[in-house]
């Protein structure tokens, strides 16, 4: 998945977590799949961040 896709589960996700309206155990099922999509997102950041800082010859080892 992209990271815009990411985003927009994640949305689709606490939406649903804020429902009030699911099963402990689906909300547990949600949850665990929002912590997943979390990281993948922050390691695209990570890896986002880090091309732009090689692109403009900074330092990368921080």
């Amino acid at each position: 998945m992209t990271f815009e896709e990411n985003l927009q589960r994640l949305e689709e996700i606490v939406a649903q977590l804020e429902s009030d309206k699911l099963p402990l155990d689906k909300a547990l099922e949600l949850y665990k799949e929002g912590v997943g999509l979390t990281a993948d997102s922050k390691k695209a950041l990570e890896n986002a961040k880090l091309t732009v800082k090689t692109m403009n010859g900074e330092n990368t080892d921080d």
